[in-house]
C-alpha cells in the first residue's frame, strides 16, 4: 500500500456523539502510529438534506455533499465502521452511498469492514448485508471483519480495555495495509 495515500474511516451513522466514531477514532489512532495519515468522513456531518439535495437527478448539485464525499472518489482504501441498526445498517449509510456516482466511486477500491453492537451478534447480519452491497458497486472487501458485540453505549474503554478487542484490531489494520 502506498503510505502517503490517505485511509479514509466512515463512520456509518448520522447520530451525534456515537460509539462508532469514538472507535474509528481508535482506529486512525492504530493506524497513526503506524505512519499512516487518515481521513475521516463522519455521516454526521453530511448536510441535513443530502438525501433530496444530491441524489438521483440532484447529482453533483450540493456543494456541501461534494466536499464532503471528495475523499471517497479520490481515495482507494477505507475502513467501515458500522453499527447494528434493526438488525442492519444505518439507512443513512445506504442513502449515503446512493448519493455517490456509480460506479467509479467504489470500483477496484479496498474496504475493512468493522460491525459494533450492543447484543451479542457483533452486528453480523449488518456487516453480510453491507457486504454484499460493496460487491454490487465493485469494492474489494477485506475477509477478515471485526465484530465488536455486547458494548455499552459510549463507552470506548469496553473495547480499549478487553482482553481480546485490541488485538482483533490490530490484525485487522496489519491484514488490511496488506491487502
Amino acid at each position: 500500500m502506498v503510505q502517503n495515500q490517505p485511509i479514509t474511516i466512515i463512520i456509518g451513522t448520522n447520530r451525534s456523539t456515537s460509539l462508532s466514531e469514538k472507535v474509528g477514532i481508535y482506529y486512525g489512532e492504530q493506524l497513526a502510529k503506524k505512519k499512516y495519515p487518515i481521513h475521516y468522513l463522519n455521516l454526521n456531518h453530511l448536510p441535513h438534506d443530502f438525501a433530496f439535495s444530491a441524489l438521483y437527478d440532484q447529482q453533483n448539485k450540493n456543494t456541501l455533499f461534494n466536499q464532503q464525499t471528495d475523499c471517497i472518489t479520490k481515495g482507494i482504501r477505507f475502513i467501515f465502521i458500522i453499527p447494528e441498526y434493526n438488525g442492519s445498517f444505518p439507512g443513512v449509510l445506504k442513502t449515503f452511498l446512493d448519493g455517490l456516482p456509480f460506479p467509479q466511486s467504489f470500483q477496484n477500491k479496498k474496504a475493512a469492514l468493522v460491525g459494533i453492537s450492543k447484543g451479542s451478534q457483533g452486528a453480523t447480519l449488518a456487516l453480510s448485508h453491507f457486504t454484499d452491497i460493496l460487491h454490487y458497486v465493485g469494492m474489494h472487501v477485506l475477509p477478515q471483519k471485526v465484530r465488536l458485540p455486547n458494548l455499552k453505549k459510549n463507552d470506548i474503554t469496553t473495547i480499549t480495555h478487553h482482553e481480546t478487542y485490541p488485538g482483533l484490531i490490530d490484525t485487522q489494520i496489519e491484514h488490511f495495509l496488506s491487502f
